[in-house]
């Protein structure tokens, strides 16, 4: 099994929708047991907030539902579990190097670096444009589910 722990700043926005994208994507190709997919937050900052109301809406708009999610911070733990730690941003990346000693295990990716057009996934708490994260989300994810093939 192969365990996918996609990872933001507050795990209210772009890492949960990761985490849905992928659970359909993999549910659809009819691989849903052979993946662990979680996410999670950088910062303490939300703790225990449920998924931010426009990402939420996107989901919904695509007929994914994310109840009863709420965020987590990353831990030294995951990074031991988890086979891929899959980052939305340069920041998240840095962020979560520095927490897992360095990543010494190479687990640390970019979402995006899966695709033709490596590059951030923006974040749509201080853009406001959840269509766009929606696109480079499910278009990282597919090419993540692609790659694990």
């Amino acid at each position: 099994m192969t365990k996918v722990l996609f990872v933001c700043h507050g795990n209210i926005c772009r890492s949960p929708m990761a985490e849905f994208v992928m659970k359909d994507l993999v549910k659809k190709a009819g691989r849903d047991g052979e993946f662990d997919i979680a996410s999670a937050a950088t910062s303490s900052e939300e703790i225990g907030n449920p998924v931010y109301p426009q990402a939420r809406r996107k989901l919904a708009e695509h007929g994914l539902a994310c109840d009863g999610k709420r965020a987590r911070q990353f831990t030294a733990r995951d990074y031991s579990h988890y086979d891929l730690i899959i980052g939305m941003d340069s920041a998240n990346i840095r962020s979560l190097r520095r927490a897992s000693g360095g990543d010494p295990e190479g687990k640390v990716r970019l979402l995006l670096s899966y695709t033709p057009h490596p590059r951030d996934v923006a974040d749509p708490w201080y853009t406001g444009d959840f269509d766009a994260a929606w696109n480079d989300i499910y278009t990282g994810c597919q090419a993540l589910l692609n790659s694990l093939s």
